[in-house]
């Protein structure tokens, strides 16, 4: 999936001013208008980038009407206005910024953490109110406290770290994260039922997934402490409000910290008037330093794209996060092969990767090997990473991929070997990556002396014939040249099954089914 044709980008909010000279220096158009209705957006035909932050919606109606637009930039952690369905479906790339707001995040929290444990906040408005209520604000330390951290990640990690500074022991919950890291720094990581009756704080990190949807309920709150406190400066919808407020007017919770809501902004404010409740208006990233690395951040994904370079923030394909590599040329090449070789096939196609560096790469490689299998096709003419799962579906395959840590038969093969075959048939073919160049190694087990380069944009004509006619060479470079069609490379396997692969690299060949029947008037064998 090349963006080097991503030539004008709209920036539909505002952004920080060096965003448009990023763009800019990396070669770009740049376009900027903001406030843009619906209808508006779907004018603006001719970007086929767009950066936005929370204003700008793109809706389904926006993205299918959108001719070229290729890539979709949040300059954010949050992609609740992109409806990432429709992009998915259309092959729209889609990015963000994911630690754009690490640390005002972590800082907000642990600030947080403070104010509720000191009712900093209470205390203040009591104050403006001309009132001196010492006894009514008696508050608790933190050192000694234990802490509880749902989620570990960068920003979670950042949290651990500093209020560990204030003598709270850290434990946490991230069943992606192994116990060995999440004790690097310093966080012991239990299973939820024994984390909640431990807590003396707690606070949540977890994406919003129907696993996390009200992880702090009825059911989870009854199993804390009495007079536990909780933090949400992360996602809305992983409390549950209406829980939390019973808990609150019954004592079991001490207090509460939220910077989201379930509905923002909040309609029913029961919990924001709740005299133990500190609210914020989703402040997380309302830095200056966040917005600046945000803007930068997407810029610079845009730049990277149209350089070739890896990308960090893509959301929805785990493709594209090394869209660049010669694997991923290695993958679309072997499944451009397949399809030439075995038609349509129908079926299931094998994708195993050997080689302990490509331990995971299987499920980023086989959207490319669908690429390669559906690309130019006239019902999937526009299959590209993005929506090549979805497409494989409508066009009766299955993919299905395994990894063997170890490289079998030939050495020297790279980072690994690569292969691709058709369960149920013959048709099989096996590739690396020779420096940074993708080869094909072998073809039904016939293996070939050298490798064959597999070049982007360099047809390959691949035959089988019996090695003991001295005249096929000669005789096929003539009809070749007959057809004003010009040999650049040649190759063969070694003999399987009494017969030899042949692969020409070539150029120009108009009419390669006329060819075809001309060449096997003269010799018996197999395209």
């Amino acid at each position: 999936m090349a963006f080097a044709n991503l030539q004008k980008v709209l920036i539909s909010d505002s952004l920080d001013p060096c965003c448009r000279k990023i763009l800019q220096d990396g070669g770009l158009q740049v376009v900027e208008k903001q406030n843009l209705i619906k209808e508006e957006l779907i004018a603006l035909q001719d970007c086929k980038g767009l950066i936005l932050r929370s204003a700008t919606k793109v809706t389904a109606d926006v993205i299918n009407a959108a001719e070229k637009l290729q890539v979709v930039g949040r300059a954010d952690t949050s992609m609740d206005n992109v409806d990432l369905e429709a992009t998915r479906r259309k092959g729209i790339m889609v990015v963000n910024t994911p630690n754009g707001n690490s640390l005002s995040a972590a800082e907000l929290t642990c600030e947080m953490i403070m104010y509720l444990a000191r009712q900093i906040p209470q205390a203040t408005a009591s104050m403006k109110d001309d009132k001196w209520d010492r006894k009514k604000f008696m508050g608790t330390e933190l050192n000694g406290k234990t802490l509880g951290i749902l989620g570990l990640g960068r920003i979670q990690r950042e949290v651990a770290v500093w209020m560990q500074s204030f003598g709270m022991k850290t434990i946490g919950y991230n069943p992606i994260i192994s116990l060995e890291v999440s004790a690097s720094f310093s966080i012991q990581q239990l299973p939820l039922e024994e984390i909640w009756p431990l807590c003396d704080f707690i606070t949540v990190h977890t994406p919003l997934l129907p696993s996390t949807t009200g992880l702090l309920n009825d059911s989870t709150f009854a199993l804390c402490k009495k007079g536990v406190r909780v933090v949400n400066c992360s996602c809305r919808g992983i409390m549950d409000e209406g829980a939390l407020l019973q808990a609150l007017q019954s004592g079991q919770c001490a207090g509460a910290v939220l910077d989201v809501f379930t509905e923002e902004p909040p309609q029913d404010h029961a919990l924001v008037d709740h005299q133990n409740v500190i609210t914020c208006s989703h402040l997380g990233a309302s830095t200056k330093e966040a917005q600046s690395r945000y803007g930068e951040g997407i810029t610079v994904q845009f730049v990277d794209m149209v350089k070739g370079r890896a990308l960090a923030g893509v959301v929805n394909t785990q493709a594209l996060t090394s869209v660049f590599s010669s694997h991923t040329s290695l993958a679309e090449a072997l499944g451009t092969l397949m399809r030439a070789w075995a038609g349509s096939p129908k079926g299931t196609i094998q994708v195993v990767t050997q080689g302990l560096t490509l331990k995971n790469a299987g499920n980023c490689r086989s959207p490319t090997v669908i690429v390669g299998l559906l690309k130019d096709t006239s019902n999937h003419a526009d299959v590209n990473l993005v929506n090549a799962k979805l497409l494989v579906k409508e066009a009766c395959l299955n993919v299905t991929t395994s990894h063997n840590p170890t490289v079998l038969g030939e050495q020297g093969c790279g980072e690994g070997l690569l292969s691709v075959a058709l369960a149920g048939t013959p048709y099989h073919a096996v590739g690396f990556v020779q420096g940074t160049r993708p080869v094909l190694q072998a073809l039904n087990g016939a293996a070939f002396r050298p490798e064959v380069p597999l070049r982007r944009g360099l047809p390959l004509l691949l035959f089988r014939a019996q090695p003991s006619n001295p005249a096929m060479l000669p005789t096929m470079i003539g009809l070749l040249v007959e057809v004003c069609v010009q040999l650049l490379s040649y190759q063969t396997s070694v003999v399987s099954d009494g017969e030899t692969w042949h692969v020409m690299g070539i150029f120009l060949l108009p009419n390669l089914n006329a060819w075809k029947q001309h060449v096997t008037k003269a010799f018996q064998f197999h395209f």
